[in-house]
């Protein structure tokens, strides 16, 4: 039982507040260019209330995915003012008119991981996050999002199948994000890669660092690991050490250090007094954990031992923007990952540009 009722609902208040100011740089942003964002799950309450929240703050063009009489009738039963064909695009499994083309792309991508022509045909009309992942494959959506879904990896799956990976990424990771009473924290990878090498390691913390800076705040980065810079020869912290050392060579600007225990990662005084010349001052905010196990029970135990606020999972190293959202997404956790797929899409827009521009020249 909760003995303060009142300090309690400061705590959540505090948190709320820290989570809105967060998001504050990303939401700006995204109003600047608002993107098509399509949502595979689009006859679900949470996403239409979030698109409605979207159109209403002005960060999204939304695409939604469904039976067009049932995400009317749930617009009238939430007393929404989603207005289809204006407000919203929608795009119905059963009969849309890209159907073929998207079937034969589904085929020429997959064709040799089983799928047959009848297969993906199959697919193009029953997985709503295939359709939508090819919507941005094919440049018919800027981002997509995912879910709500019960069960992650399936969604993650056709993600990872569709979008494929950034030019150079050798492995996809996610991050959450934890808005608590005591700050704000990152922690990676929670999701997708089971066992990392030193080298994905790497990968997702240079990843993991651009997607802190959307936020607004400097990534200040901590390897974590049973020991404290070579207290012990485990497998895991062996392998967390050759991450940082590949850090410092490659990334020498960012400022990371490891490995290290979790309170020392967070405790500056502990790190102080172990290790002095530290690369890393202060507290860290963005925490690299060995592996997905790790991350993952740290996360949840984090979040519910102090009713934190999540935003993510945000995925990193995809080719284009696409995210998963788990089944206790919130309406406004949906709202909030509209908003980072979309100044994500707006990211990618101008480096294709200056990329289209360079090769201008080069011709």
């Amino acid at each position: 039982l909760i003995e303060d009722l009142g300090a309690y609902a400061q705590q959540l208040s505090d948190q709320i507040y820290r989570s809105g100011y967060v998001m504050k740089s990303v939401f700006e942003q995204a109003k600047k260019d608002p993107k098509r964002v399509v949502y595979a799950n689009g006859e679900e309450d949470r996403v239409l209330r979030a698109a409605q929240q979207a159109i209403d703050e002005g960060v999204a063009r939304p695409i939604l995915i469904g039976r067009p009489f049932r995400i009317q009738e749930k617009i009238d039963n939430l007393s929404l003012r989603l207005k289809i064909g204006t407000d919203v695009a929608i795009v119905d499994p059963a009969s849309y008119e890209k159907y073929d083309h998207y079937a034969r792309s589904y085929h020429d991508l997959m064709g040799r991981a089983g799928a047959s022509p009848k297969t993906a045909r199959m697919v193009l009309r029953s997985q709503n996050t295939v359709i939508a992942a090819m919507m941005v494959r094919l440049g018919d959506a800027d981002a997509m999002l995912a879910g709500p879904v019960s069960l992650y990896r399936p969604e993650l799956l056709h993600v990872l199948d569709v979008i494929g990976l950034k030019s150079g990424v050798i492995a996809a990771a996610a991050m959450q994000m934890l808005v608590l009473d005591k700050g704000v924290y990152f922690l990676s990878d929670t999701h997708v890669t089971e066992d990392p090498s030193p080298e994905e390691i790497y990968q997702s913390a240079v990843l993991a660092a651009e997607q802190v800076k959307r936020f607004g705040l400097e990534p200040k980065m901590a390897l974590l690991s049973a020991s404290n810079f070579g207290s012990n020869d485990f497998v895991q912290s062996v392998k967390m050490r050759k991450a940082l050392q590949i850090l410092h060579e490659r990334a020498p600007a960012l400022e990371v250090e490891g490995e290290m225990h979790g309170d020392t990662a967070l405790n500056p005084d502990i790190r102080n007094e172990i290790f002095p010349n530290s690369r890393l001052n202060g507290q860290a905010n963005t925490l690299i954990l060995p592996d997905l196990t790790s991350a993952n029970i740290a996360y949840n135990l984090v979040k519910t031992l102090s009713n934190g606020i999540s935003v993510g999972p945000l995925l990193l190293g995809l080719s284009a923007p696409a995210h998963v959202l788990h089944g206790s997404a919130t309406v406004r956790g949906v709202l909030n990952m509209t908003a980072v797929a979309v100044v994500e899409a707006q990211t990618r827009s101008i480096e294709h540009n200056i990329a289209r521009a360079l090769d201008a020249q080069a011709g």
